[in-house]
């Protein structure tokens, strides 16, 4: 039986009782006048209240199944009248209409987010696509359209082997490859990771083309090295010129002034220790551009460091020694870079009659070795790792460069900062520790020994 017809019983059987009595008092010891009139009176009475309860019972359940289908159908605009929190019907209509402005509020959050997701999408310059478990195209944004020459609604649905992204989607994932596209070809990252969209796992191919970002960073490196060079080469070659040009205005007085000989003998000493000082900065480039691919031996830790800051006598210098480790690493290179470092510390301390302190810990497999020092911190940190770049007198600015190419040749990486708890500055080296270090510096050392030499970063 429906519900409705079950309510409208229940009513008529509440009622019936009262009804029964009433006919019965009404046919036995009643007027006979108008009887009729009064058990019809009393049988629309009975069925009217039956109805009427079956109305307000019904009424409130179809208000709450349209308010319910109205947000399974994503309508969240309308609300029910009559929520109120003391009565039971009340408050169902207040929770039903508390979950609809919930339901409107993250609708529209999803909306805002699904939007900003595309504008990014749509913007970002790296190819983004989406494959499922069929390795059939279901997304693409318009880096990925540019990169495979064809809009999305021509590419969406096919297959990776159709628009030869396949090989992406196989072998180890970040790596770089070598590939050509209908809209470009050159070295991208490959990135790949996967998700789910309804129940089903599709993956997800993002490719960075590395070819533009390396081709800026060897335009600016070399803007980089150029100025340096013409700013290093016109300081010799303005004195000289201004020397020349004084001896020949001499050379042409008539008579020849009486100390000649003597001005001669000074330009040309000038001349020639310019000229001397040109060569020692040009022999200091070519040592930087010829940094020799290490050659890896073991090299305990501890022996080296200690080696390498009895070297330095003018400021105290103490060693804070860690767990004992070793590299496989060149030691004739990682002495050079040490002794940069110890150096530059010791310079910046001698400033400030401090000291400075060196040593090492070992952390998730990398050997972290710092040098401290108590000077006044560093002023310019642009410049750090700018070829030729230094504050010192006597300065040829490339210590700090050549010790960082010595670094990344092994695998490892150097940095300097000031220090956050004390003046001074700290210079962080990091290596791979132990046999760790030689698949570490395989591919870095083929790459500094197949491509041009590295000048700056």
């Amino acid at each position: 039986m429906q519900y409705e017809r079950r309510i409208l019983l229940l009513g008529l059987l509440i009622g019936l009782p009262g009804a029964a009595v009433a006919l019965a008092l009404l046919w036995t010891g009643g007027p006979s006048r108008g009887r009729w009139m009064l058990t019809l009176l009393v049988l629309v009475l009975w069925c009217g209240f039956a109805l009427y309860q079956r109305e307000q019972v019904i009424r409130p359940l179809q208000t709450l199944s349209n308010l319910l289908a109205g947000l399974r159908e994503g309508d969240f605009s309308v609300a029910s009248r009559g929520a109120r929190p003391d009565d039971a019907l009340g408050l169902a209509l207040l929770e039903v209409n508390a979950l609809s402005t919930r339901l409107r509020e993250q609708r529209l959050g999803a909306l805002e987010a699904t939007a900003l997701l595309r504008t990014v999408m749509a913007e970002i310059d790296v190819a983004v696509f989406a494959f499922d478990g069929d390795d059939a195209l279901r997304l693409v944004n318009r880096a990925g359209e540019r990169l495979l020459g064809a809009p999305a609604a021509r590419l969406l649905g096919r297959r990776a082997d159709e628009v030869g992204l396949a090989p992406c989607l196989a072998g180890d994932a970040p790596r770089m490859v070598e590939a050509a596209f209908p809209g470009g070809s050159g070295r991208w990252e490959v990135r790949r990771t996967t998700f789910r969209q309804a129940g089903l796992p599709h993956h997800l191919l993002v490719l960075s083309d590395l070819s533009r970002a390396l081709r800026e960073e060897e335009r600016q490196a070399w803007q980089r090295l150029v100025r340096v060079l013409s700013h290093e080469i016109n300081n010799s070659l303005a004195p000289i010129r201004s020397i020349a040009g004084s001896l020949r205005d001499l050379m042409r007085r008539d008579p020849p002034p009486p100390d000649l000989r003597e001005d001669l003998e000074q330009g040309l000493d000038v001349v020639a220790a310019r000229a001397a000082a040109l060569g020692r900065f040009m022999a200091s480039y070519a040592r930087l551009a010829r940094l020799p691919r290490p050659e890896m031996a073991p090299l305990e830790v501890e022996p080296w460091v200690r080696r390498v800051a009895s070297l330095e006598t003018r400021v105290p210098v103490s060693v804070r020694p860690g767990p004992p480790t070793s590299l496989h690493a060149d030691g004739d290179q990682l002495d050079q870079l040490l002794i940069n470092l110890v150096r530059n510390a010791a310079d910046a301390s001698l400033e400030t009659g401090g000291a400075l302190e060196v040593g090492w810990a070992l952390r998730d497999g990398l050997v972290e070795l710092w040098v401290r020092d108590q000077g006044q911190g560093l002023a310019d940190t642009a410049n750090l790792f700018v070829p030729f770049y230094t504050t010192k007198p006597h300065g040829t600015g490339i210590g700090l460069v050549l010790s960082r190419q010595i670094a990344e040749a092994h695998g490892g990486t150097l940095t300097l900062a000031n220090r956050p708890d004390a003046p001074g500055c700290t210079a962080r080296l990091l290596l791979p520790a132990g046999r760790d270090a030689a698949a570490a510096t395989a591919e870095t050392s083929a790459a500094l020994a197949g491509g041009r030499p590295r000048i700056a970063d």
